[in-house]
């Protein structure tokens, strides 16, 4: 498969060529990469008005992905904003929406005005987690009548939800499934395909770069064929005129890598499961079923997550997510057998602690004020958690990772939710004044 976008800016820097053009390092500088960072010069291509090389190379990663398929340089924020636009485009906007989604959903449910009602985790569950049932989902679209279902798969501790017969639920009563598959662009290349749009659903995000060697900041959007005259219209209305050509060479080489992952996959999989299993033997309680992902409940197994990822920095091995309750790893066939090994000795030799469970508090379903948009444009002010009972919550700032907010924008801050942000050890919030 060819490279395009790569190709040409190799030969443009060649030529070394006088650039009286954007940006203003003009090839020069201490990154090393300056060289390949150009705009839209003769040649280059625009992102949003693609006709030239851009366009061909999203068709290399269409063919690849089997569906309508476009570059973003701003990662899966760019991409949920552009999905809901595309979702509601000519529809009514009633979004029903997992409650472990993304703060990006939030900032696009309020440009967009969107009208939110959320589906709730199963009890017990991690408010990062949101186990949706054919059936419920049945239930609250027949409550809730939306014309969006959004959901968030896989999620940040690694369930995979059942996209296939959800979205037979959302087809069966004319409603479009939107999914945020950040994490899972490599499900595409499993065997057989786990990847949302050839279970079904009708709009996906995938951000590149977690699970595949793309520079940070490289994602696609997938659409099924009858939304694609308007996917460029909808990323441009919220994306940068000044796209990053480093990541759009990212991600057009990441083409030629996509045609062996498959066979890629088939090798490195069975590492993943037997030191999955090495670790389950050593007494760790391992939570969901995404392929890449290492998600342990270090509480069974008498730590924090954030202890467990501690005694893990200090032997050289950096986790992508902990807290008081997990800590996540996310491996890709480009960690090498013996990375993996190194990691799997480091956790082995952790001694077992009694369990801690039973620490997370619970949190009652918010009382919902007004609506995300009148929250996010209102007046605001930032103040302690600890005084922000009866609060409306404005804007969320909770970190990412995860970036998943507890109470959501419009909402009434409860004393349980004050506790569980404290859990949690957020500090601050931003509340409607």
């Amino acid at each position: 498969m060819n490279t395009p976008i790569y190709d040409f800016v190799r030969t443009y820097d060649a030529s070394s060529p006088i650039r009286l053009h954007m940006p203003g390092h003009k090839g020069h500088g201490p990154l090393g990469a300056e060289p390949l960072d150009i705009t839209e010069v003769d040649g280059a291509d625009s992102l949003y008005e693609a006709s030239g090389i851009i366009a061909e190379s999203e068709a290399n990663a269409s063919l690849l992905f089997g569906c309508p398929t476009f570059y973003s340089t701003e990662g899966s924020s760019l991409a949920i904003r552009a999905m809901l636009y595309l979702a509601t485009l000519g529809r009514g906007k009633k979004v029903l929406a997992g409650r472990n989604a993304h703060k990006v959903f939030l900032s696009a449910a309020a440009l967009l005005d969107l009208d939110v009602s959320w589906l709730y985790p199963l009890p017990g569950e991690s408010y990062q987690a949101c186990t949706i049932l054919p059936e419920a989902l049945e239930e609250a679209i027949c409550r809730e009548q939306p014309d969006v279902v959004y959901i968030t798969s896989p999620d940040y501790l690694g369930h995979v939800a059942d996209i296939g017969n959800l979205a037979e639920v959302c087809h069966r009563h004319n409603v479009l499934l939107a999914v945020d598959n950040a994490h899972g662009a490599y499900l595409r290349f499993l065997t057989p395909s786990q990847h949302p749009m050839d279970l079904g659903a009708d709009l996906c995000c995938d951000s590149a770069h977690k699970t595949l060697p793309v520079l940070t900041g490289g994602a696609y959007l997938h659409v099924q064929p009858g939304l694609a005259d308007s996917a460029k219209q909808a990323l441009a209305l919220f994306g940068s005129t000044s796209p990053s050509y480093l990541i759009m060479q990212s991600l057009d080489l990441a083409n030629p890598y996509l045609e062996t992952l498959q066979s890629s996959m088939q090798e490195f999989l069975p590492l993943i499961s037997r030191i999955k299993e090495q670790l389950k033997g050593h007494g760790y309680t391992l939570c969901g079923d995404e392929s890449l992902k290492i998600t342990i409940d270090a509480s069974a197994f008498g730590y924090t997550g954030d202890q467990l990822a501690e005694i893990l920095l200090e032997k050289g091995v950096i986790s992508e997510f902990h807290d008081p309750d997990y800590l996540v790893l996310m491996c890709t066939p480009e960690n090498t057998e013996e990375e993996m090994m190194r990691v799997c000795q480091a956790l082995c030799s952790i001694e077992c602690r009694p369990s801690i469970t039973g620490q997370h508090p619970d949190c009652k379903r918010p009382e919902k004020a007004m609506s995300v948009r009148e929250a996010v444009f209102s007046p605001t002010e930032t103040i302690p958690i600890v005084a922000a009972e009866g609060r409306i919550l404005a804007q969320s700032t909770v970190g990412c990772p995860p970036a998943i907010p507890i109470v959501m924008s419009g909402e009434r801050i409860g004393a349980d939710a004050v506790r569980l942000m404290q859990y949690y050890g957020i500090e601050t919030c931003s509340v409607v004044k």
